[in-house]
This record gives structure tokens, C-alpha cells and sequence, in this order.
């Protein structure tokens, strides 16, 4: 079999690519959010850039182009003799402000890291094999409640003012694997093998003071270490019942097992010898699970429009009923009972592409793309829901005329707690993303190149 140009250079920036984002991912945190310090975190958007600058939509998409990391039912559109990779970098903002005793706080923090790692190849006729690599969640955080003086108190009237410290940091990753194969004309099933590892750390530290200024007091240090390695399964189906030159009509969905995820705990307590007691005991009760999730969608496809629509349903209360405690109670402070909850997720997205084959205009061949999403968190906090939406835009860019390779941008604006946390007290979150995407298609449709094909001369 000849080596092609294309594979070799493929082949160089996967191997340049894969150690800075695979050190990447372990070494900085994905997300900053007090909202990541139960459970595994926060949930990443799926989907490469041009699918998620239209709002995540992408259940029943079918496309050469793009490699659909949602339903492995896609990967049977992969042509013959071809290749297709994908790789993306994503930067966020998270801006988070609260209100604690009439008084406004707020923090801010910036995060860079890889988004995804994807390629979709044909293995037979009609029959397509898809892999890739994501941050499935991400955790980080960092708080601080101080317990004041209070001389009154039969304990802490000896002892000043106490500092607690919470943070945590980690991720889980998914690789999946798996394949795409058209039953009969326009209806194809998949099934894959999605892999979860990560670490998850959390640690809080206790530090009083003496009331005045004399004394020795040992801080007190909780470190806990989740360390994850599970195997799930996902399958999938489309269907399209319109498919002709002008239009296409796709209809999609998509299962995702979930389950427990198992950790391997670790717990480690350092107490001071304060009055003989254990200061804080900060058991975790929320487990770490992934959602038994469905996913239906239907996309429309023409020369210059997608329209595509997703209805997601995730299952994480009904076999979790497990709940924690967090805060402390008093008259100005909330004891909170953060729970899971099933939640329900829309999503719209729109691409416009004035004239893809325009010689003329090197605009008009670029795909415009903007999406809505709209859901809720997946704890409650004393029983009220979080709701979470985003809105997003981007922009794609032929690297040359006719091709399907493609550089794409992508801006993503969203909030989370704006619904209750005024009168609950708790954070309001917003964030902004920006993301760069590189998608890279060889086969005889772009470059002339047919991959997987024997040579008739040596």
C-alpha cells in the first residue's frame, strides 16, 4: 500500500499534538466553578466546534465533513478511500458573583485546553469506524467561610477566628470507539465503547487563630483522591426519509448506558489536637456516576441551510438518592442539600453557506453558525433547580476551493443560576469560550488522494 502525503503529515501532527493535550489535561484546570465540588463536575459540550457553534446540535447529522462525536450511527458516512480527522482548542472565562450579607463578591478565572481529538475512517462498504478523545467533565474550585469569634460558645469561645479552605481540581476523560453500519438504504445503526479515566482531588484545611495573637493552634488538612477507570456503551440509530440532490431530512438517536463510574477512594485526615475532637468530617455522599442518557434530534440539510434540533434527557436522580449537606447554618448563613436531579436539555442550531463551489467570492464559501441551548444543572440545592443556558456563533473556513477540510471559530456566551440564586443566595455564574477547530478530509472528493487501495504497479 503507497503512503500518502497527506497520512504522513496527518500522522506528524497527531504525534506533535497528543503529549501537549494529553499534558494538558492532567496539569490544569478545566473549569472554575463552585458548582464542580460534588460529583464529577462539570459536563463539557459535546461535539467538535462546528457542532457545538450551533448550540450542540448534531444527533441525527450526517455529514462527510464533520466527525459526529454524539451518535456512532454517523460513522457510516464516511466515503470510501477516505479520511477524516478533527482536533480542537478551547479557551474560557468563568465569571462568578454572589451576594453574602448584602455584600457583592465576585471572581474571575481564565482556562485553555483541548477540546477534542477525533477521526472517522471506512472500514467496508457502508461500514465506517469512528474514535476519539474528550474532557468528558472537568472539576475546579476554590472557597473560604471564616467562623467568627464567639465568646459565648462553650468550644470556640477559646479559640479566634477559624478559616476553612475547600478546593478541588481533576478531570474525566472519555476515549471512545466504534462503528457505524448502513442495515439498507438511508438507515444506519452504531454501537460504541466509551472508556472513562481520570483523578478528581478535593482537599479542605481548617486554621484557627488565638484570640490574641498568642497560642498555637495545628491547622487541619482532608485530602481526598478519586481515581477513575470504567467502561460504558452507547448505540445509536438515523434514518433518512428525505435524501435526494436538493435536500436531506435525518432523523437520530442516540442511548448512552451511564452508570456507576466505581472510583478508587482515597481519604487522608490530618487533625490537630484541638480539644480532642475532629474539627470538621467531611464525608462525601454524592457518588460519582455518569446518566443514563437519550439523545433524539432531527437535521435538515440543503446546498446553503442546516437546521438541526436536539432533545436530550439525562437520568441521574432516580437510581442516586443520595444527597450531602454543605454550608453552615445560623441566621445569616444557608445549610444547603445538594442532590442529583434528571434533567432535560433543548438545543437549535442554524448554518448558512451562501455559495459553497463560488469561485469568485472566497466569502460566500465560508458556513455561518449560531445555536441556542437551554437546560438545567443536574443538583438541586434545597430542592430548587439551577437553570443553565448559552447561546453560540461561529464561523467555518474552506482551506481551499471545494474542499472539505475546514479551520473553524467558534464563541460561546452562557449563565447558570440566574433563576434563584438571588433569593437562595447562591452563585451566579456566567462564562464566555472561544475555540479553534481544524478539521482534515483526504479522499478523491477533495485532493485526489484514495486512501486504502492497492497500487496496480509497484
Amino acid at each position: 500500500m503507497r503512503v500518502k502525503n497527506t497520512l504522513v503529515k496527518l500522522l506528524v501532527g497527531v504525534a506533535a499534538f497528543l503529549p501537549v493535550a494529553a499534558g494538558a489535561q492532567t496539569s490544569s484546570i478545566n473549569a472554575f466553578s463552585p458548582y464542580t465540588m460534588y460529583g464529577i463536575g462539570e459536563q463539557n459540550t459535546p461535539g467538535t466546534l462546528s457542532m457545538r457553534s450551533m448550540g450542540g446540535v448534531g444527533v441525527a447529522m450526517r455529514s462527510t465533513g464533520v466527525v459526529n462525536l454524539l451518535n456512532p450511527a454517523a460513522y457510516s458516512s464516511i466515503p470510501q478511500k477516505s479520511f477524516l480527522f478533527s482536533f480542537g482548542l478551547e479557551g474560557q472565562n468563568y465569571y462568578n458573583s454572589q451576594t453574602v450579607a448584602g455584600e457583592s463578591k465576585h471572581t474571575a478565572y481564565n482556562t485553555f485546553n483541548f477540546h477534542d481529538i477525533a477521526f472517522q475512517m471506512p472500514v467496508a462498504k457502508k461500514l465506517g469506524l469512528g474514535f476519539s478523545l474528550t474532557p468528558y467533565s472537568s472539576v475546579g474550585y476554590r472557597t473560604k467561610y471564616y467562623h467568627e469569634y464567639d465568646p459565648s460558645d462553650p468550644v470556640w469561645g477559646n479559640v479566634g477566628r477559624v478559616q476553612y479552605t475547600y478546593q478541588g481540581e481533576g478531570d474525566v476523560t472519555e476515549v471512545k470507539l466504534g462503528l457505524g453500519w448502513e442495515v439498507f438504504k438511508n438507515f444506519s445503526i452504531g454501537v460504541a465503547a466509551q472508556y472513562y479515566w481520570g483523578d478528581i482531588d478535593r482537599n479542605f484545611t481548617m486554621t484557627p487563630t488565638a484570640i490574641t495573637g498568642e497560642g498555637t493552634f495545628t491547622s487541619s488538612v482532608g485530602i481526598d483522591t478519586y481515581t477513575i477507570s470504567s467502561v460504558k456503551g452507547q448505540v445509536g440509530v438515523q434514518w433518512s426519509p428525505i435524501m435526494n440532490r436538493k435536500r436531506i431530512l435525518t432523523i437520530g438517536a442516540a442511548f448512552d448506558i451511564g452508570g456507576d463510574l466505581n472510583p478508587e477512594v482515597t481519604k487522608r485526615i490530618y487533625i490537630g489536637d484541638i480539644y480532642s475532637t475532629s474539627v470538621k468530617n467531611d464525608e462525601m455522599h454524592l457518588p460519582m456516576v455518569l446518566p443514563r442518557q437519550l439523545s433524539t434530534g432531527v437535521y435538515y440539510q440543503t446546498a446553503k441551510w442546516a437546521l438541526g434540533v436536539d432533545y436530550v434527557y439525562q437520568n441521574w436522580g432516580d437510581s442516586n438518592t443520595d444527597f450531602e449537606m454543605t454550608g453552615v447554618s445560623g441566621s445569616e448563613r444557608t445549610s444547603y442539600k445538594v442532590a442529583y436531579t434528571n434533567t432535560s436539555t433543548f438545543k437549535a442550531g442554524v448554518e448558512y453557506t451562501p455559495s459553497r463551489y463560488d469561485v469568485r467570492s472566497f466569502l460566500k464559501r465560508w458556513s455561518y453558525r449560531a445555536g441556542f441551548r437551554y437546560g438545567y444543572h443536574n443538583q438541586t440545592f434545597n430542592g430548587d433547580r439551577l437553570a443553565q443556558y448559552a447561546v453560540t456563533a461561529g464561523f467555518g473556513i474552506p482551506v481551499k476551493l471545494w474542499a472539505i477540510s475546514a479551520i473553524d471559530v467558534g464563541v460561546e456566551y452562557g449563565r447558570r443560576g440566574y433563576n434563584i440564586a438571588e433569593r437562595a443566595g447562591l452563585v451566579r455564574q456566567q462564562y464566555f469560550k472561544i475555540a479553534v477547530g481544524f478539521s482534515l478530509f483526504a479522499g478523491a472528493q477533495e485532493n485526489g488522494e484514495y486512501w486504502f487501495s492497492r497500487p496496480k504497479y509497484d
